[in-house]
């Protein structure tokens, strides 16, 4: 029943911003923990970023690689989540994926996640 899609990747040279975000489909997206995972060729799927479940000024979690850059959002009258990505590096290049879980806990792992949207390429030109 829950279904993402992610838009707003793209190229950028180093030091530019791109703004993801992740349209849900399904019922109550406010019981759902709203998380952001990366994946670079030949590299397992890392996690970048997440937004705790319930209104829009939840707890957040960030990977130590993008703290200070990423903010992510959520606005649970339109059903989204957005993550603003500024300074972007080489290193942040990958497929970047929306993920939902209901009432996970913010630092969840890519496991605990169980929709998954199809990812959004963002690569990042040095």
């Amino acid at each position: 029943q829950v279904q993402l899609v992610e838009s707003g990747g793209g190229l950028v040279q180093a030091g530019g911003s791109l703004r993801l975000s992740c349209e849900f489909s399904g019922p109550t997206f406010s019981y759902y923990t709203m998380g952001w995972f990366r994946q670079a060729p030949g590299k397992e799927r890392e996690f970048v970023s997440a937004i705790l479940w319930g209104g829009g000024g939840g707890s957040t979690a960030y990977a130590d690689s993008v703290k200070g850059r990423f903010t992510i959002s959520r606005d649970n009258a339109k059903n989204t989540v957005a993550l603003q990505m500024n300074s972007l590096k080489p290193e942040d290049t990958g497929v970047y994926y929306c993920a939902a879980e209901r009432f996970a806990n913010v630092r969840a792992g890519a496991r605990e996640y169980g929709r998954w949207g199809q990812g959004t390429q963002v690569t990042v030109s040095s």
